[in-house]
């Protein structure tokens, strides 16, 4: 395949066995873990967890990422259609709220085919924020709940920390893509999220003018209650985070304090982490379980 899925657009070459690409992936989905996951919002990880897929390979190049061993590195155990279809109904057999797909922007012609006949629980789309247009409308009606970051609104931070200085641009019209689809969020009667969009940001070291500036941005292009805003605070010096003096350090309490509230004075609905998030614990082991 001739890959034009993420907004790289580099149209490298991708053969089923054959790497290509910023993503570094063949056209064959490449999948590390599978596995039922309590680390996610509330409304998404239940009391059962989420079904979690974890793809290895990434369209962006986070300096800070916290699964480098599969975005950059490429562990992982490439599978067929058949195979990727049995993982997601044997983790909705095993209880899970939903099928979570996460970093899965470069595998989506093949999660567009494995999602021809719907499952039986709603498909989240777990997603960096940078992608396609074109991409998410060939999605239309096979994901229900979109949960994107938006990173950065600057530019220049989003091609300092992810080699992507058109990450703005591209992640805020693939955000309002995914609100058209699934229109205002919609819960069921155990408050578990059956459709919508929820937007994340990653608190970053001296990065609270551009938390403040990522909120205003939702506030005011989403009308009140249509999506909501998880603001997280588990940021850890990982991946390459060393080779920048600014980042190489854990969040002060007083930045995530100043942002919570910050939140809260918009009247954003949403998650919010504590403290104790910060934490290696909460990386998985991409061990190739349930693979």
């Amino acid at each position: 395949m001739i890959c034009r899925q993420c907004p790289r657009n580099c149209g490298a070459e991708r053969t089923e066995t054959a790497p290509g690409g910023v993503c570094a992936m063949p056209s064959m989905a490449v999948v590390a873990r599978a596995a039922l996951h309590f680390w996610e919002e509330p409304p998404i990880s239940g009391t059962r967890g989420s079904g979690t897929v974890f793809f290895s390979g990434c369209p962006l190049g986070c300096v800070f990422c916290q699964n480098s061993v599969i975005s950059r590195e490429g562990h992982g155990k490439a599978v067929t259609p058949e195979r990727l279809r049995e993982i997601f109904e044997e983790l909705v057999a095993q209880g899970a709220h939903n099928i979570n797909l996460v970093t899965p922007t470069h595998f989506a012609h093949v999660i567009g085919e494995v999602l021809a006949k719907p499952l039986p629980v709603p498909v989240v789309w777990n997603t960096g924020g940078y992608e396609s247009v074109e991409t998410l409308k060939a999605l239309e009606g096979k994901v229900q709940i979109y949960l994107p970051d938006l990173k950065y609104l600057d530019p220049a931070r989003a091609r300092r920390y992810s080699a992507a200085p058109e990450y703005p641009q591209a992640a805020t019209a693939a955000i309002r893509e995914m609100v058209r689809q699934t229109g205002p969020c919609v819960f069921d009667r155990e408050g578990l999220l059956e459709r919508g969009t929820v937007i994340r940001h990653l608190l970053l070291p001296g990065g609270l003018l551009e938390a403040k500036a990522v909120m205003d941005w939702v506030s005011g292009t989403f009308p009140a209650g249509t999506v909501r805003f998880s603001l997280m605070s588990q940021y850890i010096p990982l991946g390459r985070a060393g080779e920048y003096s600014e980042i190489n350090r854990k969040l002060r309490r007083s930045e995530i304090r100043a942002a919570q509230e910050y939140m809260a004075a918009l009247g954003l609905e949403g998650y919010t982490q504590e403290e104790a998030a910060a934490s290696g614990d909460y990386v998985p082991d991409f061990d190739l379980t349930g693979v």
